[in-house]
C-alpha cells in the first residue's frame, strides 16, 4: 500500500532552514516558560510526598476508589493497583503537605469507608517519600535518557557514519525538548511515567530516521552522477508513505488511549501524541538536513584517512617487464646467422690446421696414348 504515488518529489530540504526556524521558535518557548514556571512541573514521585497502602475486602475497581479520595483535598493523588486484580489493594500516592502521617492516614481511611465500608477497609502502610528520593529518581531518570543517547550515538556512528549519528542526536534531542517545553506551557506534571515515555518517543523516533538514513546510504552507492541535497530529498520522497503510515497507526492507538484510557495514562498517551508528531517531523526535517550540513566535513575526513593510508604504505620496486613471445622469438632468428657464421669459421679453421693431399701431377705419356686413339 502506497500513501503517496511513486515518483513522489517533493522539495524537504528546499524548506529545511523554515523547518528549523519553526523548532527553534518552539523550543524557546518551552525553554521561556520553564524559567517562568522556576523549572519543570514535577509529580509526587520527584517531589516527594506520601505512601498508603490500602487492602479493600471486597471486589472493586480503580475508578470507585478514585471517586472516593476525590474530595481529600490534599492535593495530587495517584493511585495504583498492586497484585491481582481480584486482590483489590492499591498503592496511594499523596503530594506532600503539611498534615502528619496519622492524619493523611486517618483522612484515607475516613473517606473509603464512606464508600466501601468500615469493615472492608484495612490500611497495611503509611509511609513518607522523603525530597532525597525524589531528587535520586529524577538523577536516574536523567542518566537513562542521557546513557540512551550515548548507546544510539554508538550504534550509528557503527551502523553509518559518525554525520548521521549527529543528525539522529540532534533529532531525538529536538524532539525530548519540544515534549518537556509542552508539558511546561500546558502546566502538566512530568513524573517517571513521562519518563517512560519520553524513551519510548526516542526509540520511536530513532527507528523513522534509521529508515530515511537506509535509504540515503543505498542511494549513495546507486546513484552516484546527483548531488547530495537531490540525492537527500529523493530519499525522504521514496521512504514517504512508510514514514506517514506508521506514524498515522501509531498516532490512532495513542489518541484512543489518550481519550478512553483514564486518568492514570491521560499525561503518558498526550507525551507519546507529542512524540510520534515531532518525530516524524524531525526525521524528515531535522535528521536529514544535518547529516546535509556535516556531510562535506565528513567526506573531507574519509579522503584525508585515505591520503594518509596511501602515503604510509611502503613503496616496492617495480616489477620486471615480462618478454612477449613475438619479441623472444625475433631475438633468436637475429642470433641464429652469428651462429652459422661462428660454425663455419671453426670449420675453416679446422680445415686449415689438416695437412692437405698433394695432387699427381698429370703423366705425358697417357695423353699420348689418348691422342693415338
Amino acid at each position: 500500500m502506497e500513501f503517496f504515488k511513486p515518483g513522489t518529489h517533493i522539495q524537504f530540504i528546499r524548506v529545511r532552514y523554515i523547518a528549523m526556524a519553526i523548532s527553534l521558535i518552539l523550543i524557546l518557548a518551552g525553554i521561556v516558560s520553564l524559567i517562568a514556571h522556576g523549572g519543570p512541573n514535577y509529580g509526587i514521585d520527584f517531589r516527594g510526598g506520601t505512601l498508603v497502602q490500602v487492602k479493600i475486602h471486597k471486589p472493586t475497581d480503580i475508578s470507585h476508589v478514585r471517586d472516593a479520595l476525590k474530595g481529600l483535598k490534599l492535593g495530587e493523588v495517584v493511585i495504583q493497583s498492586i497484585g491481582p486484580k481480584k486482590a483489590s489493594e492499591y498503592l496511594i500516592r499523596i503530594e506532600k503537605s503539611s498534615t502528619s502521617l496519622k492524619g493523611i492516614s486517618e483522612k484515607v481511611r475516613e473517606h473509603l469507608n464512606a464508600k466501601f465500608g468500615e469493615k472492608n477497609i484495612e490500611i497495611r502502610r503509611v509511609e513518607m517519600v522523603g525530597p532525597k528520593v525524589g531528587k535520586d529518581l529524577r538523577r536516574k531518570g536523567l542518566w537513562a535518557i542521557i546513557f540512551s543517547m550515548i548507546a544510539i550515538l554508538i550504534y550509528i556512528t557503527w551502523r553509518f557514519e559518525f554525520w548521521f549519528a549527529i543528525g539522529a542526536i540532534v533529532a531525538l534531542a529536538h524532539d525530548v525538548m519540544i515534549t518537556i517545553g509542552v508539558f511546561s506551557i500546558t502546566g502538566k506534571q512530568i513524573n517517571l511515567a513521562i519518563v517512560a515515555a519520553i524513551l519510548t518517543i526516542i526509540g520511536y523516533s530513532l527507528n523513522d530516521t534509521i529508515v530515511v538514513y537506509d535509504r540515503i546510504r543505498e542511494n549513495m552507492k546507486k546513484l552516484s552522477k546527483i548531488s547530495f541535497p537531490e540525492l537527500v530529498n529523493q530519499s525522504i520522497n521514496e521512504t514517504l508513505s512508510r514514514t506517514i503510515l506508521t506514524s498515522l497507526t501509531t498516532l490512532i492507538t495513542v489518541v484512543i488511549l489518550f481519550f478512553l484510557g483514564g486518568g492514570v495514562i491521560h499525561n503518558f498517551a498526550f507525551a507519546l501524541i507529542i512524540g510520534v508528531v515531532v518525530g516524524t517531523y524531525s526525521s524528515i526535517y531535522i535528521a536529514s538536513p544535518v547529516v546535509l550540513f556535516f556531510e562535506p566535513y565528513g567526506r573531507n575526513k574519509k579522503g584525508a584517512a585515505r591520503a594518509a593510508r596511501r602515503s604510509a604504505a611502503p613503496k616496492t620496486a617495480p616489477k620486471p617487464k615480462k618478454v612477449s613471445p613475438s619479441t623472444s622469438g625475433k631475438t633468436e632468428t637475429r642470433e641464429k646467422p652469428e651462429k652459422v657464421s661462428e660454425a663455419k669459421a671453426t670449420k675453416e679453421e679446422k680445415t686449415a690446421k689438416k695437412p692437405g693431399k698433394k695432387k699427381k701431377a698429370p703423366n705425358k705419356n697417357n695423353k699420348k696414348k689418348r691422342r693415338k686413339k
